[in-house]
């Protein structure tokens, strides 16, 4: 495997921007296209919300910059600041749940878009497997360690067409599948917590997860993984509502 340096330079003389030597340009061109993707199908979920286009767009470009002047690559400080972050957005996506206003925002998301979306969980799997392959995070958190999340990037075309297009499936069936791809994600998050070097280290002792604290590989806990699990739950509540899956 090659490993991959991790540097500071000096931009404009005295802005530190910290990147990752050596890393194949087909790692950043793939994640880059995943964020986009995901971004852009939740966007159609929402009928096209501006409102969440322009609240994600803000949030993308805050965890960018912090990432970049080195704010979550401190390796003494990076358990510390990884709730971070997924926290913020992870607190506001589940208090929807809990408010009128949000339960109306959720019950008005395209179910099927919800559904779909979760193919990005197989370019995000590839990315964590070349990461691993380049020594950024350990094996724990790829489809060769403990991470079985591709499975439900696989599974995702197969609900959509046999679930809302050929309507062959029950609700509780998709019900189902949507817990389980919570499990699964549940399962990889845990792995890259107790893999950050420092306090909670259980994982990657040969090699700790470093690589989500640089960007653009930040967007991963801060963008992707909330946007998934949120797609999950309101799926999950939107079937238990009763509400229809036919096209």
């Amino acid at each position: 495997m090659t490993s991959i340096n991790t540097t500071p330079i000096a931009f404009n003389g005295s802005f530190p921007i910290h990147y990752m030597e050596n890393m194949p340009l087909y790692v950043y061109l793939t994640f880059g296209a995943t964020v986009l993707a995901a971004v852009w199908l939740f966007f159609i979920a929402t009928n096209q919300s501006k409102i969440f286009l322009v609240s994600i767009g803000a949030w993308i470009v805050l965890q960018s910059v912090l990432s970049s002047i080195g704010f979550y690559s401190d390796p003494v400080s990076a358990s510390k600041r990884f709730p971070m972050l997924f926290l913020p957005p992870l607190i506001f996506f589940v208090s929807r749940f809990f408010t009128k206003q949000g339960k109306l925002f959720i019950d008005g998301l395209d179910i099927k878009t919800l559904t779909i979306i979760h193919i990005i969980r197989i370019p995000v799997e590839l990315v964590l497997f070349w990461l691993f392959v380049h020594k950024s995070i350990p094996e724990a958190m790829t489809f060769e360690g403990r991470n079985f999340d591709i499975l439900s990037g696989l599974t995702a075309p197969l609900i959509y067409y046999f679930g809302f297009v050929k309507n062959k499936l029950s609700k509780s069936v998709i019900v189902a599948w949507n817990f389980a791809c919570l499990a699964l994600l549940i399962n990889v998050v845990s792995a890259a917590i107790l893999s950050l070097p420092d306090r909670f280290q259980q994982f990657g002792f040969e090699q700790p997860n470093t690589a989500l604290g640089y960007f653009p590989f930040v967007l991963l806990p801060t963008c992707l993984v909330p946007l998934v699990i949120f797609s999950n739950l309101a799926a999950i509540r939107q079937l238990l509502i009763g509400k229809t899956i036919a096209v």
